[in-house]
């Protein structure tokens, strides 16, 4: 690995690119939310998120890790350029896919009447039916876009992401305006369908379909199964995690209560996927190919966590003093419950910007028994302290829950990589962590201040600091003041 791709130019600069195409969509995503909100109310909100994690559980029971596994594999391949091993490994990838999403819609079908029981009113069977082709649709799509990965084609990656999100948007738009709550299944399984279609409409460009030369095919991919077997197995940890904390709101409160939370969680969790959604694609395979160097282990993260906590901490700041703003332009008018839950669950992102990095590691490593077991433990925690929170405090307690979750984690993930790995925080991260920190739990605590111009002005002042803190440092690791004044001046004097 050149040094380049360990510097922190290259962390902010692919940060930036994912950041922004992801920045692109939320923003779309998030006017969506509001159509949403405005045609079908909290409790319809409720019944969407309702929808849409049971969909989600059962897809990443089903999908065998396909979309996660195959990437590693497309990759290699990609790189030896074996053009015969890459087509027939393509051919595997999709039978794969082919299969697993057979697998998913029957469960889906078969699993109606138990997931049923997550409402506490009504028959839902029927709906849960009709949901299955969805199920599929996202298998299929999950395989193309690992091939796209493997093959590094971020650009038509990036322009798949923004099709989706402005099509989903035009889909809500007509749907929800014309049915009402009637279009939720509709509009989840179109979405589904067209998320497919734009993908494998780049992927089949890229590899044509293929029917010859199949017999025998799915035995060539148990490695690659194998390997998604720990993925597969958290993703439903977190999916069933969701379900838990969701039904257990709709059953001790109400479908207005569901939709609330998920909207407080949409709200807090959103911004940061701009940030970690280079995770995967950038820092994974750099850390994968690190091996056993245990320095530029220890360096890697604690550059990605730096860059994480640079980046996220100023934006979370603001997004504490203009929730009050966001909550009633996102949504409606009877979301404003919701705000102070939201505020407090934004600190949870300041310890997911310092805990993913670090878990990493496991998947790294091919600890998969060990990363099983770590986000097992957080999924627990995180469903109980959110029950204990919503039952002594209502809504606010959830956020305050999720907070102390992430918290937890950190430590928890830390402790372990410190052990097995001999992992171990650099200054700077420790540094950085005892300034941004306190700086976003001060700009929280200005929000319970009775004066508004006060609140405001003081949550602004300290988010303006945690911001002159970011650059200043980015500054120091990168000299980016200096290359940006040497760029300009040589273009002028290029001019002249």
């Amino acid at each position: 690995m050149s040094k380049d791709e360990s510097s922190y130019g290259h962390v902010l600069k692919y940060v930036g690119i994912f950041g922004g195409v992801q920045g692109l969509s939320i923003l779309v995503g998030l006017v969506r939310n509001k159509v949403v909100a405005h045609f079908l109310g909290p409790g319809g909100m409720g019944l969407v998120s309702l929808f849409n994690s049971t969909i989600n559980f059962i897809s990443q029971s089903t999908n065998l890790g396909i979309s996660f596994s195959a990437v590693k594999h497309v990759s290699e391949l990609f790189d030896s350029g074996d053009e015969d091993r890459i087509q027939h490994f393509i051919k595997v990838v999709r039978a794969w896919s082919l299969l697993t999403a057979l697998i998913g819609m029957l469960v889906c079908v078969l699993a109606g009447p138990l997931m049923n029981h997550t409402f506490s009113w009504g028959d839902h069977t029927l709906h849960f039916i009709l949901l299955a082709p969805a199920v599929g649709l996202m298998a299929l799509t999950g395989g193309e876009t690992a091939i796209l990965k493997g093959c590094r084609r971020l650009k038509a990656l990036a322009v798949i992401q923004v099709v989706n999100v402005f099509v989903a948007l035009i889909l809500a738009v007509v749907v929800f305006s014309t049915f009402g709550q009637a279009g939720i299944v509709p509009v989840i399984v179109l979405m589904a369908f067209v998320m497919m279609l734009t993908t494998i409409w780049y992927s089949y460009k890229l590899f044509p379909l293929r029917l010859h030369g199949c017999h025998g095919i799915l035995g060539e991919g148990m490695g690659m199964v194998r390997l998604g077997g720990a993925f597969v197995l958290a993703g439903i940890l977190g999916s069933g995690a969701e379900i838990l904390i969701r039904s257990y709101l709709n059953r001790v409160g109400d479908l207005d209560a569901v939709g609330l939370y998920n909207a407080g969680l949409m709200i807090a969790v959103t911004y940061s996927g701009m940030v970690f959604s280079a995770m995967e694609t950038d820092y994974f395979p750099r850390l994968s190919a690190v091996g056993n160097d245990r320095k530029q282990m220890c360096d890697m993260v604690n550059r990605q966590i730096e860059v994480s906590l640079l980046i996220t901490s100023p934006l979370l700041a603001l997004l504490i003093v203009f929730m009050p703003v966001v909550i009633p332009l996102l949504f409606r008018q009877d979301f404003m419950p919701v705000i102070a839950m939201a505020q407090v669950a934004v600190l949870s992102m300041y310890f997911k910007a310092i805990s993913l990095p670090i878990a990493y590691l496991q998947l790294a490593k091919a600890n998969s028994i060990g990363y099983l077991i770590l986000e097992g433990v957080f999924d627990a925690m995180m469903v109980l302290f959110v029950v204990v929170g919503f039952y002594y405090w209502g809504l606010i307690g959830t956020g305050v829950a999720l907070s102390l979750s992430y918290l937890a984690n950190v430590v928890m993930v830390y402790a372990y990589a410190y052990v097995k790995y001999g992992y171990r925080l650099s200054l700077g991260v420790v540094q950085l962590v005892a300034i941004q920190l306190p700086l976003g739990i001060a700009v929280y605590f200005t929000t319970w201040l009775d004066n508004t111009w006060l609140a405001w002005g003081l949550g602004l002042l300290l988010a303006f600091v945690s911001m002159a803190v970011s650059i200043n440092i980015v500054h120091q690791k990168t000299g980016l003041w200096n290359a940006l004044k040497s760029r300009i001046s040589s273009k002028l004097h290029g001019h002249d």
